[in-house]
């Protein structure tokens, strides 16, 4: 259940993400008194499909948690491509990087459902770090601890199976976002084999060859416009 005195379920109803940003990793060991003063300054913003809660460019001022809804995160390519990076689904942190440099956004996100959304403005946040250095010490432990994990993910990503890694990946991008049916989910949207390739970190013909083994093994079937994936498929 989502915690009682969170504003955002006063402003929006029930169904969110029942964390409140004080809650989440970045402040993982803060106090009470810590996390209601980082909750005191927070933005909240409801969005619609298709609206964009940053833009590639735009100055990376103020770090998000999705409460509802889910967002793509996407960049323009130098040669002028839109590229997929990654899906954001409620408990996710979006601009962490905003606490450690200056700089603007690398990519965009856009919502592909109607989102609520806690920031943090950079600004705000300093000057609650000015007024209680300890918050500033313990986001620092653990941000530092967070690039541990990401570096064992990394390591992971040397797998030499492709094909059971996408396949993995498309099994989380559906659960979390798919609709469920019987024997598997359905992506509700169109995903290039391009915008694949960067959610495996792969190359575009890799993955359009490990794609047709998913398909002929019946781990995955075209849909419409969508793919559906199997649920425990052999």
């Amino acid at each position: 259940m989502a915690n009682p005195r969170c504003l955002c379920e006063r402003l929006a109803g029930p169904g969110l993400h029942p964390r409140c940003i004080g809650q989440v990793w970045l402040f993982d060991g803060l106090d009470g008194e810590a996390r209601e003063a980082v909750a005191r300054n927070l933005v909240r913003r409801r969005l619609v499909p298709g609206e964009v809660l940053f833009r590639q460019g735009e100055p990376a001022d103020t770090m998000y948690l999705l409460k509802a809804g889910s967002v793509k995160l996407w960049k323009i390519t130098e040669d002028g491509r839109s590229l997929t990076l990654d899906l954001r689904r409620p408990g996710d942190l979006l601009g962490e990087s905003v606490f450690l440099e200056d700089g603007d956004y690398p990519v965009s996100a856009t919502c592909l459902e109607p989102v609520l959304a806690c920031g943090v403005d950079k600004g705000r946040f300093e000057r609650l770090v000015e007024e209680n250095p300890g918050i500033g010490m313990r986001v620092i432990r653990n941000l530092a601890q967070r690039i541990e994990q990401l570096r064992g993910k990394l390591e992971a990503l040397s797998e030499p199976m492709l094909e059971e890694r996408m396949y993995r990946v498309l099994v989380n991008v559906a659960q979390e976002l798919g609709d469920r049916g019987p024997g598997g989910w359905t992506i509700p949207f169109p995903l290039t084999h391009e915008e694949i390739a960067c959610l495996v970190g792969a190359h575009r013909v890799s993955v359009t060859r490990a794609l047709g083994r998913l398909r002929s093994s019946g781990r995955i079937r075209s849909d419409g416009r969508n793919l559906f994936v199997a649920e425990g498929a052999p």
